[in-house]
């Protein structure tokens, strides 16, 4: 298998299932001399992980990273780094009963048809899982990204939407309620409803939105590598993910050009920020915005019509312990993958020029 590594010269590659002794990963191209926050590592671990409120999945993993390498009284050494996370409450047998059948929108029968054999405990490398050894990578790039904020908030949760720029939201709020939405309010509707399907045995999408404030001028490079085209790769990779849209985005079609060039300020600002903070795939020193679609947990714990592997078919029933939304969840995701791409385009900026 391969496609385990992401990026160019700050470089994660990851490894293990979701129901093996463990996941992990090996950070390479870390520059040195990083002073490490661990206890920041493990807060963003602990956003992600399951069992933390009554709307995702209450799998009870303490999600604990162990560092074995690349690290030395604190600090980065510039060699490798490598870490685990060791899995402790898996329940294989909940998934007994796909063993020769395959889960609708799932990636068991491709895998099975790519690779001739499969792991169904969980899905095993395909689950959601392995997301946390992007976020150890994550939170270390962060803390090389000194001076850039990054942060992701869920703007919707099925069609029940913010309906506000960022710019009018108080971003603080959003690790104030279990949804991850700054506006209290539209945050207790969303849990309510979460609730409620999660009480119908079903699951149901969302929207997160990521802001990254103060990033310097000049990351991304202008054709195939442009900095929006990376950001998409990487928020594309994340499980579940359908969409992705930046500035403008959708949106955007309905104006008119005049309407939407953001028209230059003496110090090379812009009055507005309809490019998202990008201009010829290279940042351009304004906010970079962007939004990044879920689709719905594909287990539903429901009784569903599927095929097992001789093409008969059956009826079986989903079981285990998922998310009835997963944007909650994957708001310490997003801001990973945001963290590992601008690390990655800061670094490849120091080779282009003296």
């Amino acid at each position: 298998m391969a496609g385990n590594t992401f990026g160019n010269i700050f470089r994660v590659s990851t490894f293990g299932e979701s129901h093996g002794k463990a996941i992990g990963g090996v950070i390479d191209g870390c520059p040195s001399e990083i002073e490490l926050d661990f206890d920041a590592i493990q807060n963003d671990l602990n956003r992600r992980k399951p069992g933390q409120s009554a709307i995702v999945t209450q799998r009870k993993e303490p999600d604990e990273v162990e560092f074995y390498s690349g690290i030395f009284e604190g600090k980065t050494t510039g060699t490798p780094i490598g870490f685990a996370i060791h899995n402790t409450n898996q329940k294989s047998k909940d998934y007994g009963h796909i063993k020769d059948s395959y889960r609708p929108s799932h990636a068991d029968y491709v895998y099975d048809k790519k690779y001739g054999f499969r792991d169904y405990r969980g899905g095993g490398r395909s689950s959601a899982r392995e997301t946390a050894s992007r976020v150890v990578a994550g939170a270390i790039a962060k803390q090389f990204l000194k001076g850039i904020e990054i942060q992701a908030f869920v703007s919707q949760v099925g069609d029940m939407n913010l309906g506000k720029h960022y710019t009018e939201l108080d971003l603080s709020l959003t690790e104030s309620n279990d949804v991850r939405c700054p506006d209290p309010q539209m945050a207790a509707k969303m849990e309510d409803y979460i609730k409620s399907i999660k009480k119908d045995g079903d699951t149901i999408g969302g929207i997160i939105t990521c802001v990254a404030k103060n990033v310097p001028i000049g990351l991304g490079e202008p054709v195939f590598d442009k900095l929006h085209a990376e950001l998409g790769k990487a928020m594309l990779s994340i499980n579940a993910v359908k969409g992705f849209e930046y500035g403008s985005g959708f949106e955007g079609v309905k104006m008119k050009g005049s309407e939407h060039n953001d028209q230059f300020n003496i110090d090379g600002s812009t009055k507005t920020n309809y490019s998202g903070g990008i201009q010829g795939g290279i940042s351009n020193g304004m906010d970079i915005y962007f939004n990044v679609a879920f689709k719905p947990v594909a287990t539903v714990i429901q009784g569903y019509e599927t095929i097992d592997k001789e093409g008969n078919n059956i009826k079986t029933q989903g079981k285990g312990r998922h998310d009835p939304c997963v944007v909650p969840r994957a708001v310490p995701i997003v801001e990973a993958m945001t963290a590992l791409v601008l690390a990655d385009y800061a670094l490849l900026n120091r080779t282009i020029k003296l």
